[in-house]
């Protein structure tokens, strides 16, 4: 991989940054896919033994055959990009400031399998929402970082880049672009990160929004999490007195951690997924294995039935994974998280929660109240799901504006 950046006079410059894969990288990618040793097929007819042979072997025609990088490079490139280093790693982001000068800062972060790719479609509405059928008072100077160890950031070499670290370094980020008042956003990953800027409280965050809200009880948390091997009922040793909707979100929960065995490889043994970086095809069957309802989705695309996400959106993120060889870099994340991922984290700040349907549990508003204090706006959606800025531009566009219109 080759990029052009201008050599900083000290650490904390801010330099230019432009993507340039070399034709000889996208070759050898084409190589790798064609070469690929295939395992059997999956001997029960739905996904519940993983992406299924027919998917991968689609998704791995149409990358040798057809895909094309180019029209994304190019799309990244056509916005302002850089990289600058922040406690002694280098962070790339995406920086557009809005033609509106009264436009709110705002920092969104992506998630794991993710990339900054994942919130290209959201910068046009939100830095320029007049074109996109909003009012100019609900503009954004809008900045997308890439987490360390993902896409075109630095790899940290030593433990103690945990979600915690990059909220301190986000906060860093703002304050040398020059923004004394700003808001931040993320889901996935970046809801964590987000929610821990919310409790750190940095005097220049106003609020927060998060489309994966961490709502969930201390105590409920804990139930769910010892049932993950299944030898436990968990759902039977719950509270009698839950909601309808507590209930189901612990239903949601309960299916959720016995079916996420990526995120316990890579936060217990992120090292051993070697073949991350060495088979291309191995690498898209582990990405695309999120949860089941994406991968409901991207198999859709992949058999002809493109709904939110099209087969270039998906290789899209995928080859930049690739290309970047950042599979086992990205996973580390979870090794050095000590957060639970879906518990209240004690956010002060003022926050919006957006509640997307085929999310990977819906918060209930009864547990939103307790988890953020300060809540300025709770609606659940009547459709999208995790990846929601990927596949619901415009909803997630739509939710990010009337949640932050209260604090502008």
């Amino acid at each position: 991989m080759a990029v052009k950046t201008e050599a900083p006079p000290v650490a904390a410059a801010i330099r230019p940054f432009t993507v340039e894969i070399p034709d000889a990288q996208l070759e050898d990618l084409r190589a790798r896919i064609a070469a690929t040793r295939w395992p059997e097929k999956e001997t029960v007819p739905d996904q519940s033994q993983g992406v299924p042979l027919a998917t991968s072997q689609a998704l791995a025609r149409y990358w040798e055959k057809e895909y094309d990088w180019r029209p994304v490079e190019a799309r990244l490139n056509s916005l302002p990009q850089f990289i600058t280093e922040i406690d002694g790693l280098d962070i790339h982001f995406i920086h557009v400031r809005s033609p509106h000068d009264d436009a709110l800062p705002l920092i969104v972060t992506h998630g794991w399998p993710g990339s900054v790719i994942e919130q290209l479609k959201i910068i046009d509405p939100l830095t320029n929402p007049t074109a996109h059928g909003g009012n100019a008072s609900d503009a954004f100077h809008l900045v997308i970082p890439s987490m360390p160890g993902y896409g075109f950031s630095g790899k940290p070499t030593e433990p103690g880049w945990g979600p915690d670290r990059i909220a301190r370094a986000w906060t860093d980020l703002m304050r040398r672009l020059g923004y004394t008042r700003f808001v931040a956003q993320g889901g996935d990953w970046g809801a964590i990160v987000t929610d821990l800027m919310g409790v750190q409280a940095p005097p220049e965050l106003v609020g927060i929004h998060t489309n994966m809200p961490g709502t969930v009880p201390p105590d409920i948390d804990r139930t769910l999490q010892a049932g993950i091997s299944g030898a436990y009922d968990a759902l039977g040793s719950l509270p009698s007195d839950l909601s309808a909707d507590e209930r189901q979100a612990c239903e949601q929960l309960d299916f959720l951690w016995k079916h996420a065995a990526y995120a316990l490889m890579m936060g217990t043994r992120p090292q051993t997924l070697t073949g991350l970086a060495d088979s291309p095809v191995g690498l898209a069957a582990f990405l695309l294995d999120h949860d089941a309802a994406s991968l409901a989705l991207i198999s859709r695309a992949f058999a002809g039935n493109p709904g939110g996400l099209s087969r270039d959106d998906v290789l899209d993120n995928i080859t930049l994974f690739w290309l970047t060889n950042t599979g086992v870099s990205a996973s580390r994340l979870y090794a050095e998280n000590p957060y639970s991922f879906f518990s209240a984290k004690g956010v002060t700040v003022p926050a919006a929660l957006s509640v997307f349907p085929d999310e990977l549990y819906q918060a209930p508003r009864s547990w939103a109240e307790r988890a953020y204090p300060n809540l300025v706006h709770y609606n659940r959606l009547d459709r999208g799901g995790h990846f929601a800025a990927w596949e619901q531009p415009q909803l997630l566009s739509e939710e990010i504006r009337a949640g932050f219109r209260p604090l502008r």
